[in-house]
């Protein structure tokens, strides 16, 4: 017999209420309201909650008609009013969780948003924490917050978490085609957890708890974090001995089993590869476990862009210049090609150590135009893309390539350029007379 939650999903009466509208929410809001449910966006930024109602999108790999059509609809709103969420029957948190000054989980955007909507719980709903963390958060967290309140999770209310999985920009991939891991406290919640996502996903795998579900969201990027340091070392060692490690890849990833290409870079971006791996080495600790594989390869990754800023200086060696004083473009703000998306960007670690040596750094990234207001990197706000045309290009001592964009156009940055640093294997196919201004890094 399928619970009153269970029959209004399948029934589509069900309301769906989706907090935090990034990356993450956004696309999950326009799945569920694409699926035929009316859907609530809930985020405390105003210009966001303003601009979907209007119909347009602030993230570039969204097309504003869906959005657009979504509020056509009737299916789609978005408020700032938490208060709505009485009137939610399925909560679903999508917020971030960053890392502190000292290297340790920052849950406060979660219990900040669990405690918000604690007045405005009711029986009969389900609520879904989706953003990454360590083992244990669900039931810590949310748990015992609900219980605390009166509701009794897995009769009154149903807890789970299902970890978020995007790849912003790849076109392969949308909300829904993408596997959905659940785990429910109880369960009952994780048949409610089932239900939920299943009718919007094509494949729901259901794990026995929110615990194992927390840990697969962390092993996945964990194995990213671990082979990203792999080859970041290997690309130091490679430096040394004179050899492209990217041939390297190149040559090993013809072996059709066994072995899985992953790239070197400038550093570490996004949400997810950069901060995850530290929520499982801090709960590790609270059980008397070191991570050491683990930390080592965090180390390694933190450690490129000093790498990177050394390389320029060797570049500018070459031109009997010092970086100090030296005019330099870093090209690609963005962690990612082709994205707008500069979360945990390694370029702005760049463009902070560059400039503390001295050299004076604009960059250039057509998905940022200005650099947005955020918590890490505030003193950078409001600085603009500079422009890409030879008169602009040509007067910079060096280019630094920290993430390429399909868009642009490297014969371009060959001609108008003297010197240029190469984080990502961007001059490949430059000709071998332009390869001559050209320094892997």
């Amino acid at each position: 017999m399928p619970s009153e939650f269970t029959s209004r999903i399948q029934d589509h009466s069900a309301t769906i209420g989706v907090i935090g509208l990034g990356y993450v929410g956004l696309p999950l809001a326009l799945a569920y309201a694409g699926g035929g449910f009316k859907t609530v966006g809930f985020d405390i930024d105003d210009k966001k909650t303003s601009a979907i109602n209007a119909g347009t999108s602030y993230i570039k790999h969204i097309a504003a008609d869906s959005i657009a059509t979504a509020i056509q609809s009737g299916n789609l709103a978005a408020t700032t009013d938490f208060s709505q969420i009485r009137e939610i029957d399925a909560i679903i948190l999508c917020v971030p969780t960053p890392l502190d000054e000292h290297f340790e989980p920052d849950l406060s955007y979660v219990v900040g948003t669990i405690e918000s909507i604690l007045p405005h719980l009711r029986a009969g709903q389900t609520i879904s924490l989706e953003s990454t963390t360590y083992p244990g958060t669900t039931a810590e967290e949310l748990v015992t917050r609900i219980e605390a309140a009166g509701l009794t999770v897995g009769t009154d209310v149903h807890v789970v978490y299902s970890p978020e999985r995007e790849d912003p920009g790849n076109p392969e991939f949308a909300a829904t085609n993408i596997p959905k891991v659940v785990g429910g406290h109880t369960p009952a919640c994780l048949k409610a957890g089932e239900a939920l996502y299943g009718s919007v996903f094509d494949q729901v795998v259901p794990v026995s708890s929110t615990q194992v579900a927390e840990l697969t969201k962390l092993l996945e990027n964990i194995y990213r974090s671990v082979n990203i340091g792999l080859v970041n070392e290997l690309k130091l060692v490679a430096d040394q001995m004179g050899i492209d490690i990217w041939e390297v890849i190149q040559a090993a990833s013809t072996k059709p089993f066994g072995f899985k290409a992953f790239y070197p870079g400038p550093g570490l971006g996004g949400h997810c590869i950069p901060i995850d791996p530290f929520y499982l080495t801090w709960k590790a600790r609270e059980f008397g476990v070191h991570t050491r594989f683990i930390e080592l390869a965090g180390e390694i990754n933190r450690a490129m862009p000093t790498h990177i800023v050394r390389r320029c200086a060797d570049a500018l060696n070459q031109h009997k210049k010092a970086l100090n004083g030296s005019k330099v473009l870093l090209v690609g703000l963005a962690y990612k090609p082709n994205v707008d998306d500069d979360r945990e960007s390694p370029s702005y670690e760049l463009l902070d150590r560059l400039t503390s040596q001295g050299a004076e750094v604009d960059y250039h990234d057509p998905y940022v135009p200005v650099i947005r207001p955020s918590r890490e990197h505030s003193h950078w706000a409001g600085k603009p893309s500079v422009a890409w045309d030879q008169a602009t290009i040509q007067n910079y001592d060096l280019v630094l390539i920290s993430t390429w964009h399909d868009c642009l156009d490297i014969h371009e940055l060959a001609q108008w350029s003297k010197f240029i640093v190469d984080t990502r294997n961007a001059t490949a196919k430059l000709p071998p007379e332009q390869q001559t201004k050209v320094l892997k890094a």
